[in-house]
Parts: C-alpha cells; structure tokens; sequence
C-alpha cells in the first residue's frame, strides 16, 4: 500500500509536461554560447512531454536568448532531436484472505490470494538540440531565417511564457 501512495505522490509531483524554464529535475532548457552570435540551445523534456513540445520550446528559447543578446533573427545551423526511452514496472503486492471450519477432528476452508501491481509502464522523454547563427537584421541567405520577435510572440503566447522572463 506505501508503494502505491508514493506511485501516487510521484506522479502527482510530476504529472504534467515540462515547463518553459531552465533545466532542473524534471527537464527544461540550456544554452551554450559558441561564438559571439552562436550558440547552442537544448530542451529536454520528461515523460509527459510531447516531441513537438520540446521541437517548440528549444525554439522559443532560441528566440528569447537572441533577443537577449541584441540580435533580431537567427537560423539553425544545426538540429538534433531525440528520444530517451524507458520502462518502469510497479512492484507485485498480493493479499490472501481466508476461511475455515472445524468439524471434530476435520478442518475445511477455503482462500482467496488478489495479486496487484505488476504493471510496466514505458516512458519516453524527448528533447531537441539546435544550433543556431543570430543576426542583427534579416540577412539575406538560403535556408529558413526565423524573426525572433514574432517567435517569442506566437510560441510564447501558445506556451504561456513571457521571452525574456527566464
């Protein structure tokens, strides 16, 4: 039963996808710089964080860290995305009741055992790694070329997070 309830509490601790915030225990994001306008920015997300929410959030990162540093667009230079797999099963827990009789010398009964737990669950936790060039002005290359100011707009509003908050 004390398994049970820290199954419970953990869950409970941890039932929701990964927040919009620096790394810590139940996952988040991380930068490193690189170079004066590179740099490399990483979400890792928990077992309740869908892939496109990692995809998006390192996005929203990339684009709050390049206004952070004075610049107004970046592109990726480079991405990387995964996912850690995992399985938990729940410990076995069995329970027996019992009846009996006694007739003279003879003892009849009968006994019910209930077995709980068992169960495997499987987590997968995703996370997404881009390296990105910030920009001071929108350049004129090949290749997808984001507006930081309309990310940290459109993501930040779907995500509720405010750039430049972290």
């Amino acid at each position: 039963m004390r398994n049970i309830a820290l199954i419970t509490l953990v869950l409970a601790l941890a039932g929701c996808a990964s927040a919009y915030k620096p790394k810590g225990f139940g996952g988040g994001f991380s930068e490193t710089q690189l170079d004066t306008n590179v740099f490399r920015v990483s979400f890792r997300g928990n077992g309740y964080t869908r892939a496109e929410r990692a995809e998006e959030l390192a996005l929203l990162r990339s684009a709050e860290l390049t206004l952070k540093n004075g610049f107004t667009h970046f592109a990726i230079i480079d991405s990387q995305s995964r996912e850690k797999h995992s399985a938990y099963t729940a410990p076995t827990q069995s329970y027996t009741t019992a009846n009996a009789t006694a007739y003279g010398n003879s003892a009849y009964g009968t006994a019910n055992t209930t077995t709980y737990g068992g169960q495997t669950f499987l987590i997968s936790k995703p996370s997404t790694t881009n390296t990105i060039m910030c920009f001071k002005g929108k350049p004129d290359i090949q290749g997808l070329v984001y507006d930081a100011q309309f990310l940290c707009g459109s993501l930040g509003k779907k995500y509720e997070a405010i750039c430049g908050a972290n």
